[in-house]
């Protein structure tokens, strides 16, 4: 595999706690890879760390072939790297198409442009085609985000990723409390990210969701990978056995 994306013993340290002692993690092209481990394990740190919201202590991240490790997260999204959160950032007062180019909102033509007009009619045109290339069903656009559905705020949220994201998104828990119709289309929206051509960063605590739409799983356990599995190959009895130091894969560093 070429990796699209590699980190290599990372540490990051905050004061006296060592949340990452060394963790590796890699995602290939068009793949999508599931980032696995109990609490405390260090996946946000080093999703964090990835995305430059910390720097790392000590360690390797390259993307595309360039080290990205220290860079700014505004230097991270101009490679074509988003994050969905688990609170998802949305603001609830506004539409789909003003959550989609939230601070990054396309002006006017013209002197109207300088004057800070927005050039909503285009915002709300690409939206549509967004939602519409991911086959997201949302009812009625123009309304508040905070009056749909968890699923579909989900969904908006993955949108907004893939608008501004050309080779990797990075998902946060993206089931997390939603009920079964709703993690069902979420799976599917990760499906078609996948098959869009990017690759797909899966967090998630739900084994059941991440062997019906993973490609690959990789564990970590306090602060460093502790294995690198083919979902295919793999069973949720192997997985829980990494993630609870049950057995270890030899060459997962």
């Amino acid at each position: 595999m070429t990796a699209l994306l590699e980190a290599r013993g990372v540490t990051k340290r905050f004061g006296a706690v060592e949340a990452l002692r060394g963790a590796s993690f890699a995602v290939g092209e068009g793949e999508v890879v599931a980032l696995m481990g109990d609490n405390g394990a260090g996946k946000s740190t080093l999703i964090k760390t990835i995305c430059g919201v910390y720097a790392p202590d000590a360690g390797e991240i390259r993307f595309a072939g360039s080290s990205i490790a220290g860079l700014s997260p505004s230097a991270v999204h101009g490679l074509g790297i988003e994050t969905v959160y688990q609170d998802l950032a949305l603001a609830p007062d506004l539409d789909t198409a003003a959550n989609l180019f939230l601070g990054r909102e396309l002006l006017a033509a013209g002197l109207l442009g300088r004057f800070g007009v927005l050039a909503k009619k285009r915002m709300a045109a690409r939206a549509v085609q967004v939602l519409t290339d991911l086959k997201v069903a949302i009812k009625d656009p123009t309304a508040p985000v905070a009056t749909l559905s968890g699923g579909q705020q989900q969904s908006v949220a993955v949108a907004r990723a893939v608008t501004w994201a050309d080779r990797l998104v990075i998902m946060d828990e993206p089931t997390a409390a939603l009920g079964v119709p709703q993690t069902r289309a979420v799976l599917d929206l990760i499906r078609r990210v996948r098959d869009s051509g990017r690759s797909v960063v899966l967090i998630s605590h739900s084994l059941p969701d991440v062997m019906a739409v993973s490609d690959r799983i990789e564990v970590l356990r306090l602060g460093r990978r502790v294995a690198r599995l083919v979902t295919r190959e793999t069973d949720e009895a192997q997985i829980v056995g990494a993630m609870t130091g049950a057995w270890t894969q030899e060459d997962a560093e």
